[in-house]
């Protein structure tokens, strides 16, 4: 009924060959009829129980410390840094107008 079709190779000189292509013999299989599925149930996909509803709460609580610990460690990381930079420029600051002064 459909035969595959092979395509050409195209050889190193530019020609083009078609490749022979054997009939093969026809072979129908029947295939027995699909069982009938049956009616699902009427039940909750997910049915939670109190050890995991307690879970889930508790892995919710420690997502939620973790992220606060990485966001309060990271403002201060930076409120840190923007002190230590204050610092320097006042002190660059008072170095050079000390500087200018005594000359």
């Amino acid at each position: 009924m459909f035969r595959p079709k092979v395509p050409t190779n195209p050889t190193p000189t530019g020609l083009v060959v078609p490749l022979t292509v054997e009939p093969t013999a026809t072979v129908q299989h029947t295939l027995p009829p699909a069982p009938v599925a049956q009616a699902p149930t009427r039940r909750p996909a997910v049915q939670l129980t109190p050890g995991t509803a307690l879970a889930l709460v508790g892995g919710g609580t420690a997502v939620v410390l973790v992220v606060g610990a990485v966001l309060v460690s990271m403002f201060l990381a930076v409120a840190i840094s923007g002190v230590s930079v204050a610092i320097c420029a006042v002190v660059l600051r008072s170095l050079l107008a000390h500087g200018h002064t005594h000359r």
